[in-house]
């Protein structure tokens, strides 16, 4: 057995126990994506109940659901590792200038090309422009809590992702508004600030806090072995099955909407899975020339091609209306994250042998 195959193996420890859920994700997907069209199509009573229980247009069940997916990767984060994170700068380099130097502006380039000229024989000029700037909105919002999932299916490092999501947090706070005013060119933009803060106490400041007192009761209950090797393998499930939920409830809200605006859905998606395809592969191709260890290069490129859906999609009906193309654009950005994301992650693990290992503490080398 040559090294090569003997690190895959050790990368994937639990490859051959698989859950079916896990085993045929894309399949589930599928799945969960046509049960939420149904449901909102068929049974709309459900998703307009819960549609109303939101805060600041962030949907509670939603939110809970993705505290189910997000928790097993939040009881990982040891917070001792996370002051190592200044030893290796290079992810958060490669993150930032990936977020905010080029993703809101390759966004409107490709979106422009694609929706002002080369569809413009199925799109009027004036809803092109309104497409255009959902498009924008998305682009200038790079992901807070399901950058979570796809670090945890990617085996990221979880603190560093922590760290990468927080200090893009910040930088969001400062930079969202003046980039978007220079792409739109609009001079009054109104940030919901009630969604951004609540954004981040709901999908970072809650779970996390539960992670790290479980976490702690746990290991001071049980110890360290017990704790890495059955309670997190035990749980791991969460986060497949809060993602399958998620997609069900998310389509469910969307149903009328997807079939009744079906083509132009498509026409939009085009320019925003090219624009995500092309942030992620800039970003990991920019870790690979970086030699960026391999679970913070995965992490690094998925934060900047997902998108923090719920603050475009806020901002979207606050500048433009609920109706308008602008908050469809938003709402297509929703609809075509997790399938694309879940390939990103596929290509991020078939080829994690493309990146140095995590450099290991002495402790850890010496349980070895």
């Amino acid at each position: 057995m040559n090294r090569q195959h003997v690190e895959r193996e050790r990368v994937n420890p639990d490859a051959g126990s698989l859950g079916i859920f896990e085993r045929y994700l894309s399949v589930w997907v599928a799945v969960g994506i046509v049960l939420g069209v149904l449901l909102g199509r068929f049974l709309p009573e459900v998703p307009n109940t819960l549609s109303q229980w939101e805060i600041y247009h962030i949907s509670i069940p939603v939110a809970i659901l993705i505290w189910m997916m997000i928790f097993p990767m939040m009881l990982k984060v040891d917070f001792d590792s996370i002051r190592g994170v200044k030893q290796h700068p290079k992810g958060l380099v490669v993150t930032l200038a990936t977020n905010w130097l080029i993703k809101p502006f390759s966004m409107f380039a490709i979106s422009s090309l694609f929706l002002h000229i080369v569809f413009s024989r199925w799109i009027p000029s004036a809803l092109a422009t309104e497409y255009v700037a959902g498009a924008i909105l998305l682009g200038a919002a790079p992901c807070t809590a399901m950058v979570f999932v796809w670090s945890h299916l990617n085996r990221g490092n979880p603190g560093y992702t922590l760290v990468q999501v927080a200090v893009n947090n910040l930088v969001l706070l400062f930079a969202y508004a003046p980039i978007v005013v220079i792409l739109l060119g609009i001079s009054e933009i109104v940030i919901p600030w009630g969604t951004v803060l609540w954004s981040v106490f709901l999908y970072i400041v809650i779970p996390l806090s539960l992670g790290y007192i479980t976490r702690k009761i746990l290991i001071q209950l049980r110890g360290q072995r017990w704790f890495d090797g059955v309670f997190l393998p035990r749980i791991g499930g969460l986060t497949t099955y809060g993602l399958l939920l998620t997609l069900i409830l998310l389509f469910s809200f969307q149903g009328d909407r997807i079939t009744e605006n079906a083509f132009h859905i498509v026409l939009i998606a085009v320019p925003l899975i090219i624009q995500t395809f092309f942030i992620f592969f800039f970003a990991y191709g920019w870790s690979r020339l970086w030699k960026v260890q391999r679970d913070v290069a995965g992490p690094a490129a998925m934060i900047g091609a997902s998108n923090f859906f719920e603050l475009a999609v806020a901002v979207a009906i606050s500048l433009f209306g609920l109706q308008s193309g602008a908050a469809l654009a938003t709402v297509v950005g929703v609809l075509v994250e997790v399938p694309v994301m879940l390939s990103l992650v596929t290509i991020a693990n078939r080829t994690k042998h493309w990146f140095p290992l995590r450099e290991r503490s002495a402790s850890q080398t010496a349980d070895d």
